[in-house]
């Protein structure tokens, strides 16, 4: 078991303090260097965009160049770094990586991702049904930068660049270690079949990550997996809130909140409405945190093994390892036991404290990580030596580094050139009329017609509706048919993403008597890029689940209420389980005009 420090240089407002942003930099700094000292062997710097008060780390590369300067052992983990081009310049990736781990001696983990918020890929003007297709073009680039020599050139619908030699190249080879985000099982998978490590940010219990590690080394042992990269990097990585105190109510006083406005604003940009440079997302916190699944009142020392989300009451809560060295200890061992291998830890959150992080850092490596760390050598051989025949294997699978054309000379003119008729014959042969597309679009064109036909006179009822004449209207058998009929007749796999699975309604009926009644229960199924309505399927773990009243339901499908407005409402109008990345992309899935 190896352990990391995560850091998004959190700053909730009120931004009084002109220099809050200076001394957070420089705390973290501090924090890094102590956790070097102590023998901690990661510190993760993720990066974002325009994220107020939830991350102001754009510029994860300095920051960690600086954490090189003052450190000598610690890995210096660049997770995660946005790739879509728009972002970042492939070629501009491949180059700041090579040189920070040049300047580190060896040390950098390349994390990567295509982000996940409206306000980083709309900043940036990027398409959400093109972010995976762009992490994964970029990342093929970049890692082909770090070995080729020259780097062979590129032409793909986002990138065009002509023979180079990127330069410098890395310490490490054939490139460092390569890691991706995942929010979710369907991400676990992917980063298996790609050969690279799964940083998982979804705060999960030991018993579902063991699933999680199960599936991952399935993949990564199997003839899916076909890497990414030129070295293969099996390795699983979750993340969780951490406050270490000897007194466990102390604890709780000093990392509660703080890990509670770490999912919360991260929510805020996946669900909620934002006003750049005006929303307050800390005042916001404060209002709705006990209705949002962070409740206060339900974390409590009890002197019980902790348990990362707690359910008290029908009140949702985050925990995390937040408690004592006895308390964290078995936690992380319950995590070793299912075969995850770094467990890496959120300190710097909301309005945590810098002494009060420094102290855990030390309680926790003075009397938690000294066990772990006597096994971790010896465990990382022998999982190395049991999966050396997969990843020979799975390298074989990969197309080798390129050789460029013999006698290649720079010409800019006639590159610029070449780069414009690829480009020509690009969207040329992209408008050619393939009969089987253009029917597909027809039918598709004329559903969603019919469907926005529909909906409007649906519209029309909902606004003059009371919730009684809505039960007596749509509360029937056929009625709901229809609605969920409608729903699988435009969906529409672009916005998916690549999800398959369940989406589980509950639609509750009008109260008889007073007496509550069983909800009918409808269940979207998504696979093979088609989706079906099945009526009380009873097999399955739904991804998303939504429980709500059927006045409600209509009122969401006529977007009189939003869906952010939902999932964060009141515990007595909506339960909600499941990866809300998942059910943020919904309505686009279901004919709702994609937001970029």
């Amino acid at each position: 078991m190896r352990f990391g420090l995560f850091y998004e240089h959190q700053n909730p407002r009120p931004w009084e303090d002109e220099r809050a942003e200076h001394r957070l930099m420089q705390n973290a700094l501090e924090q890094v260097v102590l956790a070097d000292k102590l023998g901690i062997d990661y510190v993760w710097e993720v990066e974002h965009h325009f994220l107020e008060e939830y991350s102001h780390s754009s510029a994860p590369e300095v920051f960690l160049a600086a954490a090189a300067a003052r450190t000598e052992s610690i890995r210096l983990g660049h997770g995660i770094v946005a790739l879509p081009p728009p972002i970042n310049h492939p070629a501009r990736t491949a180059e700041r990586i090579a040189t920070l781990d040049l300047v580190s001696g060896g040390r950098v983990e390349f994390g990567t991702g295509e982000q996940s918020s409206p306000a980083e890929l709309g900043g940036f003007l990027v398409s959400t049904r093109k972010k995976r297709a762009m992490w994964r073009d970029a990342l093929d680039a970049i890692t082909r930068m770090f070995v080729e020599e020259p780097f062979a050139g590129w032409s793909s619908e986002f990138m065009q660049m002509p023979v180079r030699n990127v330069i410098p190249k890395p310490m490490q080879k054939p490139h460092p270690p390569l890691w991706v985000a995942c929010s979710r099982r369907e991400t676990i998978h992917l980063a298996a079949r790609n050969g690279i490590g799964a940083l998982s940010f979804s705060f999960v219990e030991p018993e579902e990550a063991g699933q999680w590690v199960e599936e991952y080394y399935r993949i990564i042992s199997s003839e899916e997996c076909v890497p990414a990269g030129f070295a293969v990097n099996p390795n699983v990585a979750v993340v969780l809130p951490m406050m270490c105190h000897h007194d466990e109510a102390t604890a709780i006083e000093r990392g509660i909140d703080g890990a509670h406005f770490f999912g919360y604003s991260l929510l805020h940009y996946i669900l909620k409405h934002h006003f750049p440079g005006h929303t307050s997302i800390w005042e916001e916190f404060w209002e709705q945190r006990e209705r949002s699944g962070f409740s206060r009142k339900a974390i409590v020392p009890e002197d019980a093994p902790l348990v990362v989300k707690v359910a008290q009451e029908q009140v949702g809560s985050l925990r995390g390892a937040i408690g004592t060295p006895e308390q964290v200890t078995d936690l992380v061992k319950r995590y070793e036991a299912v075969g995850v291998d770094q467990v890496i830890f959120v300190m710097q959150a909301g309005p945590n404290k810098h002494e009060h992080i420094c102290e855990s850092m030390e309680l926790f490596a003075s009397e938690v990580m000294p066990a772990f760390k006597r096994q971790a050598k010896r465990k990382e051989n022998a999982k190395a030596k049991r999966l050396a025949p997969a990843i020979e294997a799975a390298l074989a699978r990969r197309e080798p580094a390129r050789e460029a054309p013999e006698g290649y000379i720079i010409d800019p003119v006639a590159e610029i050139l070449r780069a414009q008729r690829v480009r020509r014959a690009s969207r040329s042969s992209r408008s050619q009329l393939d009969p089987r597309k253009v029917a597909r679009d027809v039918r598709n064109d004329t559903a969603r017609a019919i469907q926005r036909r529909g909906l409007e006179a649906l519209e029309r009822v909902a606004e003059r509706a009371s919730d009684e004449q809505l039960h007596r209207l749509f509360g029937n058998p056929l009625a709901l048919r229809t609605f969920f009929t409608g729903m699988t007749q435009v969906f529409d796999p672009r916005y998916a993403e690549g999800f398959e699975g369940d989406i589980l309604f509950e639609i509750d009926p009008p109260l008889n008597g007073g007496a509550p009644t069983e909800p009918d229960r409808w269940t979207v199924r998504i696979e093979d890029g088609s989706a079906k309505a099945i009526h009380n399927a009873g097999d399955g773990e739904p991804a998303v689940r939504m429980r709500f009243s059927l006045p409600d339901a209509i009122r969401l499908i006529t977007r009189k209420i939003e869906p952010a407005e939902m999932l964060l409402a009141e515990q007595d109008r909506v339960d909600f389980e499941g990866d809300p990345m998942v059910a943020a992309r919904l309505p686009e899935m279901f004919g709702q005009p994609p937001l970029f």
